[in-house]
């Protein structure tokens, strides 16, 4: 049995039904999750039926998809209902998301779309909660680096008195315990954090959606997902991808009783994705990609710009993995009248009318959105032509706004970058063979494949193209942030200049090369690229070592002063200061009058954690900005 095959469970009911559990049957209840998934399950409609053993089955009602009350979950066993095998299985399915807030109650949301699993919007469904990430966390330090990270700043406190607006004291009890049970996860590390401080998030997480803070209650949520997923060994589970959500979680709780008027807003985040009237709107489509999700979804997103330039994207993502992905490829875009497919629309263009549109640039497709087909633009012509216009930096910087793992989800913008560059060939880089090209200011750009599928043809594009160095090409690619110049290859022009190429879907032939049989000369790595050599690693390391390991690991570290001595040597005195201080907290226990420890303190720690988590964060944006910055011609002696 895999989570997928059971149907989505509340997290109000999962929290209830832990907590209604004993003490002595809490101690087994991770035992007895793993021992449930190994059961065999099937389904009869709205009834998922596990076999818990050869007499007893256990019944999980699910009318609608979701399993909304505790009471749906029956079991035959002799201890019913105060076994542990309801609330087993309910820590054992996937968490439900937020049911919309009780009605005659008002909520700072909007009426929009809930996302798919790419966030790709449709206006036709119910609400849900968005992937929310936080504004940067006031109390961070600053970067020491020279070149300021985009949205890194201090955080000045608002001025209460212009801005009246401020928490209630029951969203604040809310967001303390949503603080609380993220800052013992962060104690506890993913091996300590089981079923129990599952539910005690899923608990905090219901009671910020009751209390109108629906950015809490996602995050709280995504936190709770890669928990069991890292438990799991999900092989698409990634460390940092949990660093990021703790750090969202904190940051968001801790903001909650700081923030006023619009931050406050901001702060507590939206039911619903926003689609808002855009009017009529004049589209140019640039290309098609395929979207294939960890989580099964494949389908198809284009991009279409707009006559000022602003970009736009049209999504069909539903369950179906890569096959689904290349089928709607060719299916007709979900958009008015249009009998457009989505790679025809990459290379056409639309006239909307009664446009609504999500703060990211994704067009809804309301009854009252009407699209006929019109003539696109070839990308060296006007609009499109001036996308390629702007320096790289001002590109990549702008990219980084959006990329940022804490951006505002409603401050829009686009993590695309449009060059031109001319191939010099493979190159070996430490997460596999890419392809080096430079391109205006001397920049070194290191070119990905944006997903390894064999059924894609992102690599085996690249690999040819890699085949052809000189050959210049206009391209668009997804910034990487990195230390070192570095994008996601999506789409470039034809290397015989007619049309483009969607390098996801449209596969090259050698013929279509300039130079057919051109011979493989390995570029080298470009030296001396802004920040390849930093320290910053240091730390960045001890924050993701808490996350598996809790607090216990890092606190029998011992001495730091070395590493924190390099990092005062590399310019780095607030990551050294940083550093110190979270080892410090971490091993900290303090004695009563009779010698015994005393509890650890969970939420100083968490907080220095949280500091630490930001700032690297921040110097690391800050490193790729400057990454981009042109080279210097070298000095031409007579």
């Amino acid at each position: 049995m895999t989570a997928a095959q059971l149907p989505p469970v509340a997290p109000e009911v999962t929290a209830t039904l832990v907590e209604e559990l004993s003490p002595r049957l809490r101690k087994r209840l991770d035992a007895a999750v793993t021992k449930l998934g190994a059961r065999p399950t099937h389904r009869d409609g709205d009834t998922v039926t596990i076999a818990v053993d050869e007499e007893t089955d256990l019944r999980m009602h699910a009318p609608g998809g979701v399993v909304a009350t505790a009471d749906a979950l029956t079991c035959g066993c002799l201890l019913a209902p105060a076994c542990v095998h309801r609330a087993a299985a309910a820590c054992a399915a996937p968490a439900a998301d937020p049911a919309p807030e009780p009605a005659g109650q008002e909520a700072p949301s909007e009426a929009g779309s809930a996302p798919h699993a790419d966030g790709t919007a449709s206006e036709s469904s119910g609400p849900a909660p968005e992937s929310i990430t936080p504004a940067p966390y006031g109390t961070a330090s600053a970067p020491d680096s020279t070149t300021p990270a985009p949205d890194a700043t201090a955080f000045t406190p608002p001025d209460n008195t212009s801005a009246p607006d401020v928490a209630s004291p029951a969203q604040r009890v809310a967001a303390d315990a949503v603080w609380s049970a993220a800052a013992a996860v962060l104690e506890a590390g993913v091996e300590g954090a089981g079923a129990v401080a599952q539910a005690a998030l899923l608990r905090a997480a219901h009671t910020a959606r009751l209390q109108h803070l629906p950015r809490a209650a996602g995050a709280t949520l995504s936190v709770v997902t890669l928990l069991r997923a890292a438990r799991a060994g999900d092989p698409s589970y990634r460390t940092p991808d949990l660093v990021t959500a703790l750090a969202e979680l904190l940051g968001t709780a801790h903001r909650v009783g700081t923030a006023s008027g619009a931050e406050l807003a901001a702060v507590r985040g939206r039911a619903r994705r926003p689609y808002s009237p855009d009017g009529s709107l004049r589209l140019y489509g640039l290309f098609t990609e395929p979207v294939v999700t960890d989580s099964g979804h494949g389908g198809a997103r284009t991009w279409v710009a707009g006559s000022d330039g602003r970009l736009y994207t049209v999504g069909d993502v539903a369950p179906g993995g890569v096959g689904r992905a290349l089928g709607v490829a060719d299916r007709a875009v979900r958009l008015g009248e249009s009998a457009l497919t989505h790679r025809e629309l990459g290379r056409a263009g639309l006239a909307v009318s009664g446009a609504t549109v999500s703060p990211d640039g994704r067009l809804g497709a309301g009854k009252g959105v009407k699209a006929v087909t019109a003539r696109g633009a070839a990308w060296t012509e006007p609009p499109l032509a001036a996308l390629w216009e702007t320096p790289p930096l001002q590109q990549a910087v702008r990219a980084l706004r959006a990329t940022s793992r804490y951006a505002d989800p409603d401050a829009g913008g686009s993590d695309l970058l449009f060059l031109d560059v001319e191939l010099r060939g493979a190159v070996r880089d430490p997460g596999g063979t890419c392809l080096l090209a430079s391109c205006d200011g001397g920049i070194a750009v290191r070119l990905t494949v944006a997903d390894d599928d064999p059924a894609l043809a992102h690599r085996d594009n690249l690999m040819l193209l890699a085949t052809a160095p000189g050959t210049r090409l206009r391209i668009i690619g997804r910034l990487l942030p990195a230390l070192h110049p570095r994008l996601a290859l999506l789409a470039c022009s034809h290397p015989t200049g007619e049309g483009t190429i969607d390098l996801g879907f449209d596969r090259l032939r050698r013929a279509d090369l300039p130079v057919p049989d051109a011979p493989v000369h390995p570029a080298p790595p470009e030296p001396g690229d802004s920040g390849a050599h930093s320290p910053l690693h240091l730390l960045e390391r001890r924050v993701e070592q808490t996350v598996p390991a809790g607090r216990a690991a890092l606190g029998m570290l011992g001495d730091v002063s070395a590493e924190a001595r390099r990092l005062r040597r590399a310019g780095l005195p607030t990551a050294a200061g940083l550093l110190a201080a979270l080892c410090a907290s971490a091993a900290r226990r303090e004695r009563d009058a009779f010698g015994r420890l005393l509890p650890a303190d969970t939420d100083g720690f968490a907080t220095h954690w949280l500091a630490a988590a930001r700032y690297t964060s921040a110097v690391s944006e800050s490193l790729c900005a400057a990454a981009w910055e042109p080279r210097p011609e070298p000095a031409v002696t007579g």
